[in-house]
């Protein structure tokens, strides 16, 4: 059947217009400063006790592995977490907008995140970013106490927020203070 056929059986019926597309507000960025980490602070016991389970892992290693390059590995892997463990957190520039989240000037667009959560177990509250690839590590981000509604007000607009729950491996890094 032919489009004018079409219309001539059907005159009372308005044509059939496309939904509008509906945009979200636009909103003023956020900006704000804060730590790329919270650094712990680590008593002398606490490096002596580090140490001392970095030769038990190097004696399992040699013993009952029989590896050497494994014990060798060991105090190596240790040598670089103690160091990296020292160097101060930098200071970072955020911006929230509606592209997405600015880290020192790099775009993180929203849609490389799925949800998001606030934590508040740290000096800084923060915000990790869940992303969408499965094996990529969720984004934490730390904030000042005043700029909290907005940030979260303004990520809840673009991403569903859910509960965070750390996994095994991050209650770990938080108890040893890495």
């Amino acid at each position: 059947m032919q489009p004018d056929q079409l219309a001539a059986q059907q005159p009372n019926q308005a044509p059939v217009e496309a939904a509008p597309v509906t945009t979200l507000p636009e909103q003023q960025p956020i900006q704000w400063q804060a730590p790329e980490y919270i650094q712990e602070h680590r008593s002398p016991w606490w490096f002596i006790s580090f140490w001392a389970v970095v030769v038990v892992f190097m004696v399992i290693a040699v013993v009952l592995i029989r590896s050497w390059s494994f014990a060798i590995l060991i105090p190596a892997m240790a040598a670089a977490l103690t160091i990296y463990s020292h160097r101060p957190p930098r200071q970072m520039s955020y911006v929230l907008s509606d592209k997405g989240l600015y880290i020192n000037e790099k775009l993180h667009p929203m849609a490389e995140f799925k949800s998001f959560g606030v934590m508040r177990e740290e000096a800084w509250p923060s915000v990790m970013l869940i992303p969408v690839k499965r094996f990529r590590p969720g984004l934490t981000v730390h904030f000042p106490v005043e700029a909290g509604e907005a940030i979260v007000d303004m990520l809840g607009s673009r991403i569903p927020m859910q509960d965070i729950k750390l996994d095994f491996f991050d209650k770990l890094i938080r108890q040893l203070h890495l």
